[in-house]
């Protein structure tokens, strides 16, 4: 895809929606961090890393999408512009956030924080990708592996390289706990949910073509 993507339909809305899914996700972010409940794999791995540095947890986030970036160049797979802004503006949202947001507290009120963001982080997939501005680093990395070696499952790719991070992660010192498991059981729902909802049209088609409610969708969201 080109770095732009296919901006000339509908342009005004799929900037805003890209943007707002971006921030959202940072949001949703820093929202389970603070709930001290557990992560997703990708985090556990951000947050052992933040602690292994010091750094903070958005720009070791923003460290780690750079870097898998820069995996698409052997699998020639080329960025859109929601892939690049996903490196950058998930790490600052989620850091300013955190700056914002009290952790701790009664358990109730973490487990209130969990579940928002789970949910936050379903419908934060669902804006970006249905921008059609391209996917996050991550996704990216695992679908384009999977073209250049067609007889390859996405999914086993997908849970090869999530359960590696999740490992690396809690070895150094990131959350696992009831959080990960949630997260893990909720997002492939939530993002079949959302994702219908969102969808934006490219232009080659009828609005009509847009997928309706209850169709297949990604089973985890980008990131």
């Amino acid at each position: 895809m080109a770095l732009l993507g296919n901006l000339r339909h509908r342009p005004v809305r799929r900037l805003v929606q890209l943007y707002l899914g971006l921030a959202l996700y940072g949001v949703s972010m820093a929202l389970m961090i603070r709930s001290h409940l557990g992560l997703d794999p990708w985090d556990v791995f951000h947050q052992g890393l933040s602690k292994l540095t010091g750094l903070s947890f958005g720009t070791v986030t923003i460290g780690v999408g750079a870097l898998v970036l820069l995996l698409w160049i052997p699998l020639r797979q080329r960025p859109g512009l929601g892939t690049v802004s996903n490196v950058v503006v998930i790490g600052l949202v989620v850091d300013a956030t955190l700056a914002l947001l009290p952790g701790g507290g009664p358990l109730g009120v973490r487990i209130a924080m969990l579940i928002t963001g789970i949910v936050a982080n379903g419908a934060a997939t669902a804006l970006y990708l249905g921008a059609q501005l391209g996917p996050g680093p991550r996704d990216g990395l695992m679908t384009g592996y999977v073209a250049r070696r067609p007889g390859r499952s996405v999914r086993l790719v997908r849970t090869v390289i999530e359960v590696t991070v999740l490992v690396l992660g809690g070895l150094l010192g990131g959350t696992i706990g009831v959080g990960t498991v949630a997260y893990a059981l909720a997002i492939g729902p939530l993002a079949q949910f959302f994702i219908p909802l969102f969808a934006v049209p490219d232009g080659s088609t009828p609005d009509s073509a847009a997928p309706p409610p209850g169709s297949p969708a990604p089973a985890t969201p980008a990131g």
